[in-house]
């Protein structure tokens, strides 16, 4: 692996939290500390599974918003391309030289479909975009000619998260019609994706919930197909359902991201046999590394990670590999860790396992990769911010 920073330009405490080579006991906190060996087993676990059952994966590039993160996800577990929510995320992607993006969003506003529409110049390869209205349609087609350029085209079924996408069958083949019809516009599929029950936790729930969906869905194709319209992809799935969408004979391509990182929240599901994901599908590999900088009060560790440094939506972080103290508040800059023992020393490290790694990630400028003890690669989370 290759750190793309000039750190010789770089001092430690000034603009980066750790350079290659130092000990791990030397890393500024707070800051994103990534356990290489436990990410490259989950991103090759994923390849695995997912050309073991015949299934794309297109890594999710919202969780991690990193290129170096996505090209280890193309290295090592096969992943075709990425997914990205916002036109700027995909256009960080794009100077990169990712070839699949796909926009798994809708894309309205005038200045944003301009840029959607000249990325495939800047990628070089294929850019899809979804859609749930027929009337976005005209407008994708006019900018994708104006700058002579191709975009692809995901309808979006609703399938049960309440958010975008249709509700209907005649609504998908109405679109359909429409982009088929449409200049520089190609028809590629069905984005399906249910992220209402990823993190449900039990098993036979979330099952149930995907259940409907593929049935859903899968009215949907065969309508199309009644129309002559061929559904080349069916684009869904997430760390909370992968095993169901690929063992559903729909879909045949999956986004999943968090697997990669893990979180606190997708760890407490269930899997088929009522463990915790996060202690037997995949592993905890992303943590905001913290010290303690206060023991004032004989009972309560501060550490410095508080709100800043972390998104608490999906709950406080876990204090990791230890069950004698526990992360119980924050507020701006401070985290209040319960030590009813005071076994806590001040500058000690420890790490957190955050409630949820998407939002925490945009929070930080770098990751740095650790191995053996030692810091191995330091990288920018590249698409930090990118939320236009």
């Amino acid at each position: 692996m290759k750190e793309f920073v000039d750190f010789d330009a770089c001092e430690v405490g000034f603009d980066i939290p750790a350079k290659p080579g130092m000990d791990e006991a030397d890393i500024q906190t707070p800051c994103l500390v990534l356990d290489l060996d436990a990410l490259e087993r989950n991103i090759r676990k994923m390849g695995d599974y997912a050309r073991a059952h015949g299934m794309r994966h297109r890594a999710h590039g919202k969780m991690h918003k990193s290129v170096d993160v996505l090209k280890l996800q193309m290295e090592l577990g096969g992943a075709v391309g990425v997914c990205c929510q916002k036109v700027s995320e995909a256009e960080v992607f794009a100077r990169a030289g990712i070839k699949e993006i796909l926009v798994s969003n809708q894309v309205r506003d005038a200045a944003k479909i301009e840029r959607l529409a000249q990325l495939p110049k800047i990628s070089g390869g294929e850019v899809i975009v979804c859609v749930d209205d027929v009337a976005n349609v005209a407008d994708l087609s006019a900018a994708a000619t104006k700058h002579g350029t191709t975009l692809g085209v995901f309808i979006e079924i609703d399938c049960g998260a309440g958010r975008c996408g249709v509700t209907t069958t005649p609504a998908v083949v109405e679109i359909a019609r429409a982009v088929m019809a449409a200049d520089a516009l190609v028809y590629r599929g069905i984005q399906a994706y249910q992220g209402a029950m990823q993190h449900m936790d039990s098993f036979e729930d979330r099952k149930a919930k995907i259940d409907a969906a593929i049935a859903q869905v899968r009215d949907a194709v065969e309508a199309l197909k009644a129309e002559g319209i061929e559904t080349d992809l069916v684009s869904g799935g997430g760390t909370g359902s992968y095993y169901f969408e690929s063992n559903s004979g729909l879909y045949n391509e999956l986004q999943c991201g968090s697997y990669a990182f893990m979180d606190a929240d997708y760890g407490r599901i269930l899997d088929q046999d009522g463990r915790r994901i996060d202690a037997g599908e995949w592993e905890n590999a992303f943590f905001i590394l913290t010290s303690v900088m206060s023991h004032a009060k004989a009972d309560k560790a501060i550490c410095d990670a508080g709100l800043k440094a972390q998104s608490v939506d999906s709950g406080l972080p876990v204090v990791y590999g230890r069950d004698d103290v526990t992360y119980i508040k924050c507020s701006d800059e401070h985290g209040v860790i319960s030590d009813p023992e005071g076994v806590l020393k001040v500058n000690e490290k420890l790490k957190l396992v955050p409630g949820h790694c998407d939002p925490t990630a945009n929070v930080h400028d770098w990751y740095v990769g650790v191995r053996n003890g030692k810091v191995e690669v330091v990288w920018p989370v590249s698409a930090r911010g990118k939320a236009y």
